[in-house]
């Protein structure tokens, strides 16, 4: 089921948005300011947002910027050409104008859902972390970490197999095509490397070792 993130605080724009999108088979999320946008965001990863833009705290605008990886499209009573142009520039995919025609938003939703498709199924997601197979790029709770070609590589092993134990033999198996140069005596030291990233960048400690064995994203 492909989910819809509403942030909204009008209450009876969001009620008739919930309501038809649930009625086309979508699995709906609400949040009815910024912040409250982003802590949802920190802990879920939605499939497309409708965000406003006048919200109480954190503005659209402000938040806009800070979320990576899911299509926005901006649903405003701002009707300026030049607000458009800037927010479209900023990283939108679509603009729709207050008040709007729920059939027209549906197929909107619809097309970009379509488009982003074949980019999403290079995105591996788990918790918060995204990590993009085409790009290498790798973002927690919507923050970018660099991480090196093996700690990259590590990440992709764990975060495809999410919730199981990954043995150490099998995680130097796997991504010595990759990083030839990982040993065992290193492999320590690379998911260390990668949980301090991982930590420093959304607070969370993803990677737990089971002693004797290998690592488990938690």
């Amino acid at each position: 089921m492909k989910t819809v993130l509403v942030i909204d605080d009008d209450i009876h724009i969001g009620n008739l948005l919930e309501e038809a999108l649930r009625g086309e088979g979508y699995g709906v999320f609400r949040a009815y300011s910024g912040t409250e946008a982003l802590l949802l965001l920190s802990k879920t990863a939605p499939d497309l947002i409708l965000l406003d833009l006048m919200l109480p705290g954190l503005s659209g605008e402000e938040i806009l910027p800070r979320i990576n990886g899911v299509p926005v499209i901006v649903v405003s009573a701002k009707a300026d050409v030049d607000d458009k142009v800037k927010l479209l520039l900023g990283g939108a995919a679509d603009y729709v104008t207050k008040p709007f025609q729920v059939r027209e938003l549906l197929a909107r939703i619809s097309a970009r859902l379509r488009e982003n498709g074949s980019a999403a199924s290079s995105r591996l997601q788990y918790d918060g972390l995204i990590l993009d197979t085409d790009t290498h790029g790798v973002t927690a709770n919507g923050t970018q970490v660099r991480l090196t070609r093996t700690e990259y590589a590590i990440l992709k092993l764990l975060i495809g197999n999410p919730g199981q134990v990954i043995s150490k033999s099998r995680l130097l198996e796997d991504i010595s095509d990759d990083t030839p140069d990982c040993t065992e005596s290193s492999l320590k030291i690379h998911v260390s490397n990668l949980r301090r990233k991982l930590r420093e960048a959304s607070g969370k400690d993803y990677i737990e070792a089971v002693w004797g064995i290998g690592f488990k994203l938690r």
